[in-house]
């Protein structure tokens, strides 16, 4: 059924760019809130940033400033840009969507498989 599919992580040093993307594929009668979360080893899970279905966002206070969650409601996308990576930045990054996939409308939170961004000092 619903799939999610990222793409865009890799290696970069601190100070540099990467954009995220994740594209929801299947039948979708509906996509809510999308976002992205991240997990360094040892570490909890934790959300990045988050977007409504009308474009309101929401931000982690360690990102703000330096990344930007976006979506294009026409592909089922959602990106992350994230600029000036801090080593602390290093993290298996997740997308999440909230769908509803048809009838009855029954939303279905969906994860991606997960992306590796690693910032090197």
């Amino acid at each position: 059924q619903v799939q999610l599919v990222e793409s865009g992580g890799g290696l970069v040093q601190a100070g540099g760019s990467l954009r995220l993307s994740c594209a929801a594929s299947g039948i979708i009668l509906e996509i809510n809130t999308m976002g992205w979360y991240r997990q360094a080893p040892g570490k909890q899970r934790e959300l990045v940033a988050s977007i409504t279905s009308t474009g309101a966002t929401n931000y982690a206070d360690s990102v703000k400033g330096r990344f930007t969650i976006s979506r294009d409601n026409a592909k089922n996308t959602v990106y992350l840009q994230m600029n000036s990576l801090k080593p602390e930045d290093t993290a298996v990054y997740n997308c999440n969507a909230d769908i509803i996939p048809g009838l009855p409308r029954i939303p279905i939170t969906y994860w991606g498989q997960g992306t590796q961004v690693t910032v090197s000092s």
